[in-house]
């Protein structure tokens, strides 16, 4: 950061604003994702993010780092938001057919995908020294569900502590608390994270690797060509299926065979699935034919995490941020 571009942005000029800020703007997004959980919103408050920054920028004393400062006021937009009553939505209706007793309730109605192709334009560079989680781990949607279950000063502690790498101190005066009050909100959060994440059985295959390319093949196939049992030999026996904003959840091969036969009909509608990545999994737009267009429209996105050569969760999602992933909303040739 130089002096005199950051001299000019005090002074007004929005493009100098801009060139000071671009560097974090993608760190930043992020950062309100894993807060927020939600894509739509940690674009909305990314907004706010920046115009704050812009208003504050005569404020900001340089005794910390640009980048800190902008964390700073990040993760109290974020709190904020957090606060903000009306933000979740509100559980969907479902399908129009009858589905079977769900195993469980899914608590994080509002999670939404967080597309690979926004991580991979992040910068190089590594976590700060006091780290646990490998970058990988820290965007699985499997740890995005279980921070969202933390209350709001917990999970900005150990996204701080534990994702950033902040030390103590340093997260202690971000977030306006003694260091005292962040070393025990950092250590609940790891209790609860250590008692519901689930990690996968076993570590699925490389991402690009053959092997990943063979199981997305067989999966694909198997999806497409609406085969419940292909499909199910591809899943491990505790595999889940969730919906968010569904409430409901599936657990096993039993329940999950039930839930996808009484779907039938709502499955066999989806003839496409075009590739991306989410969250560092393997994912893709679900685009179901028109009938008086015969084109296909995106339904959702569906994304899988492996555990080595199986299935142990599959998640869809609404398509409203398929725009997001460079998916088109149709696809003219059918």
């Amino acid at each position: 950061m130089s002096a005199d571009l950051l001299h000019r942005a005090r002074s007004g000029d929005r493009d100098a604003f801009a060139e000071l800020v671009g560097p974090y703007r993608g760190e930043l997004h992020l950062l309100c994702y894993r807060m927020l959980g939600s894509f739509q919103d940690a674009e909305d408050t990314l907004q706010e993010v920046l115009l704050a920054a812009w208003l504050g920028l005569a404020g900001y004393e340089e005794r910390a780092s640009l980048r800190t400062w902008l964390h700073r006021i990040a993760t109290n937009r974020c709190l904020n938001a957090l606060r903000s009553a009306g933000r979740r939505p509100q559980p969907t209706a479902g399908f129009a057919e009858p589905v079977p007793e769900p195993s469980g309730r899914n608590e994080v109605l509002w999670l939404q995908p967080y597309p690979d192709l926004l991580l991979d334009r992040l910068p190089d560079g590594e976590p700060g020294p006091e780290a646990r989680y490998e970058s990988a781990e820290a965007i699985s949607l499997a740890f995005l569900t279980a921070l969202q279950l933390l209350p709001p000063n917990q999970r900005a502690v150990l996204l701080l502590r534990d994702v950033l790498g902040y030390r103590a101190a340093e997260a202690a005066d971000l977030l306006g608390l003694t260091e005292s009050a962040v070393t025990s909100a950092l250590k609940r959060a790891r209790a609860t994270l250590d008692a519901t994440a689930r990690g996968p059985e076993r570590p699925g295959p490389v991402p690009g690797s053959e092997e990943e390319r063979e199981l997305t093949e067989r999966f694909v196939a198997a999806f497409t060509s609406h085969d419940v049992d292909a499909l199910l030999a591809l899943m491990t026996d505790d595999v889940w299926v969730r919906m968010p904003p569904m409430p409901f959840e599936y657990h096993g091969l039993g329940t999950v065979r039930d839930f996808f036969t009484a779907i039938d009909a709502h499955r066999r509608s989806i003839c496409r699935l075009v590739p991306t990545r989410a969250n560092g999994q393997p994912a893709w737009g679900e685009y179901a034919r028109d009938r008086m267009t015969d084109q296909l429209h995106c339904v959702g996105i569906l994304v899988a995490r492996y555990s080595g050569d199986r299935i142990d969760e599959l998640t869809h999602f609404e398509a409203g941020i398929a725009a997001s992933f460079g998916l088109p909303r149709v696809l003219g040739d059918g």
